[in-house]
């Protein structure tokens, strides 16, 4: 009865898999991750002792076309606010950011002052979020991010995409991707009770 309830846990929990007539069975772990936070790059680069830095790459205000507004999670030819920005560390690129801004949802970081402070610390600020999905994958780097990394082309690059919602209705999307060597994800989390 003992080993009964404990197997039960287990299987609650996602350790075990249960097939009736085969038996149990260890569970394939995921090398997914729904356990992060939203960080600020600049406090990240900081923590790590070195020296931050932030340049706005490209900034424009414009209709969604049909592929941002999939990705956004908003109608075709809504109003955003597309960024692109480079995060340095030392001099030296840390983080490239492509951003997505839903306008209809915040008509104010149109006029946001984006060129000397990021968007993600202000939207934190300004737009309270109420849930977040992170996908964590990792790429080769084409040209464009090459260059604007400043590595070779096809070097391996961790890639986190995040969208984020207020209370169901889509904020931002943004695609933050550092060179592989740069960057590492953690997660703290305990075995649910």
């Amino acid at each position: 009865m003992t080993v009964n309830k404990v197997m039960s846990l287990l299987a609650r929990a996602g350790l075990i898999e249960r097939r009736r007539k085969a038996g149990s069975f260890v569970a394939r772990q995921h090398s997914r991750s729904a356990v992060l936070e939203i960080q600020d790059i600049k406090t990240e680069v900081e923590s790590l002792g070195r020296c931050y830095g932030y340049r706005l790459l490209m900034r424009t205000a414009r209709k969604a076309t049909r592929t941002e507004a999939q990705d956004l999670g908003i109608p075709a030819g809504a109003r955003i606010l597309a960024l692109s920005s480079l995060h340095t560390a030392d001099g030296q690129p840390f983080c490239f950011e492509r951003r997505l801004i839903n306008l209809d949802a915040v008509p104010s970081a149109e006029a946001a002052p984006f060129d000397s402070r990021a968007a993600g610390p202000w939207l934190i600020e300004h737009v309270p979020w109420t849930e977040a999905r992170h996908a964590i994958s990792a790429r080769s780097a084409d040209e464009t991010l090459a260059s604007n990394l400043d590595i070779k082309p096809g070097l391996a690059c961790l890639v986190i995409e995040r969208r984020t919602w207020s209370n169901g209705r889509p904020i931002t999307r943004v695609t933050l991707s550092y060179p592989g060597p740069l960057r590492e994800v953690v997660a703290m989390f305990k075995p649910a009770p």
